[in-house]
C-alpha cells in the first residue's frame, strides 16, 4: 500500500489495539506517516529503538518493597504511564534476537511484567527488509505473529500530494513528477552511498532551499543527497525552470504565456500551485483553471487534483464546468 492508504488503515488498527509492523525499504517515510497519523490524531509517539537497548531495559530496575518484603520492578521512563499515543518500535528488527524477545509480551499482551500499557496507546512497528541490505535480524516467528504486517510501497502520488501541503520546493517536486522513476532507485549491486529515495529528495529540497549556499555548494550537497546522476538532471531541469514565466504575473492576468517543452510545464504547475495557494481569491482561481484549459491532459488533471488536496476549492470558480467539460474523462 502506498502512505496515503497506510495513513487511512493504520487509526483503524490502533483503535482496535492490533500491533502493527510496516515494512519497507529506507527512505520511504516508514516514520514519517506514523507521525503524521499521531499529528492528526492529537496523539503522543514515543519512539523506542530495541536496537538500543538490552534485553532487560524494557523490565526495568527491581527495588525492594518493604511492606510487603518482596521486589518490585520499577518500569523505564520512555514506557507511558497514561495519556493517548503510539509507542514506536522503530527499526525492531535491527536489535539483536535477545532484545526482541523481550518485547514479546508487550506486543501481545500489553504487558511487562508488573506495567500494563494504558488503553490510550497503540503499539506499531517498522523495519527494512533483508533484500535492503540493511543491519537487520530475522523476526523470530513468535513475535512476527503478534503484528499485522503492512509494506509500504513507494508512491509518486502520496508523496507529492505529502510533499505540496509540506512546502517542499516546487522544482523538485516538478522534476520528480517529469522523472517518477527517479523517486526511488536502489541498486544492490552498486549500494551507493547517497541514493534517491523520497527521504533523500526532501534533503535536497532544503539544500535548494537554503539562501547560505552558493550554486557550487548546492551541486555538492544535492549529489550528496542524492547522488551524483539524479543530481545533475535536477540542476538542469532548475536551469530550464528558473527561466519559466512568473506564475503570480499568470495568476494575476498580467501575461499569459504557456511554454511548450513538456518539463518546464511539469516545473511551472507546481510553482502555480503554490503561488495560488499563498495568495487564494476568486480572480486568481478562475484564471488558474483558464490555463490549466491550455495545457495537455496530464498536466491540468495534475494540477486539479493538487489543488483539490491543498484546500483551492476549485469547484467554486465558473470556470471549473469548462474545465470538466474539456479534461473531466481523465479524472479518476
Amino acid at each position: 500500500m502506498n502512505a496515503l492508504e497506510l495513513a487511512k488503515a493504520l487509526p483503524t488498527l490502533m483503535d482496535i489495539h492490533q500491533a502493527t509492523f510496516i515494512w519497507g525499504p529506507p527512505g520511504i517515510g516508514k516514520s514519517s506517516v506514523v507521525s503524521q497519523v499521531a499529528a492528526t490524531h492529537g496523539m503522543e509517539v514515543r519512539d523506542i529503538r530495541l536496537a538500543m537497548c538490552d534485553p532487560t531495559d524494557l523490565r526495568g530496575i527491581p527495588f525492594y518493597d518493604p511492606e510487603h518484603k518482596i521486589a518490585r520492578w520499577a518500569p523505564p521512563e520512555f514506557l507511558p504511564r497514561d495519556g493517548r499515543g503510539i509507542v514506536f518500535l522503530d527499526e525492531l528488527n535491527a536489535a539483536p534476537p535477545a532484545v526482541q524477545a523481550a518485547a514479546y509480551q508487550l506486543v501481545l499482551d500489553r504487558r511487562l511484567g508488573e506495567y500494563e500499557l494504558p488503553k490510550g496507546w497503540a503499539i506499531l512497528a517498522a523495519g527494512n527488509r533483508h533484500s535492503d541490505m540493511g543491519v537487520v535480524f530475522r523476526l523470530p516467528s513468535p513475535l512476527a505473529n503478534r503484528f499485522c504486517h503492512l509494506d509500504l510501497d513507494v508512491d509518486l502520488q502520496a508523496w507529492r500530494r505529502w510533499a505540496f501541503s509540506a512546502g517542499v520546493h516546487a522544482g523538485v517536486i516538478g522534476f520528480l513528477s517529469f522523472r517518477p522513476e527517479l523517486l526511488f532507485v536502489f541498486d544492490r549491486e552498486k549500494a551507493s552511498r547517497a541514493f534517491p529515495t523520497p527521504r533523500s529528495w526532501v534533503f535536497a529540497a532544503r539544500a535548494l532551499s537554503s539562501p547560505g549556499l552558493d550554486r557550487q555548494s548546492q551541486r555538492a550537497v544535492v549529489a550528496g543527497c542524492v547522488g551524483d546522476g539524479p543530481a545533475i538532471e535536477l540542476l538542469a531541469f532548475l536551469e530550464v525552470a528558473d527561466k519559466l514565466p512568473d506564475p503570480d504575473a499568470i495568476l494575476d492576468g498580467k501575461i499569459d504565456v504557456v511554454p511548450r517543452e513538456i518539463s518546464v510545464l511539469y516545473a511551472l504547475i507546481g510553482r502555480l500551485l503554490y503561488a495560488l495557494k499563498n495568495g487564494l481569491t476568486d480572480e486568481r482561481r478562475d484564471r488558474f483553471l483558464t490555463y490549466s484549459l491550455k495545457l495537455p491532459a496530464e498536466l491540468a488533471v495534475m494540477g486539479a487534483k493538487e489543488a483539490f488536496h491543498l484546500g483551492l476549492e476549485l469547484g467554486r470558480s465558473p470556470k471549473w464546468k469548462a474545465w470538466i467539460g474539456k479534461f473531466g474523462e481523465f479524472v479518476v
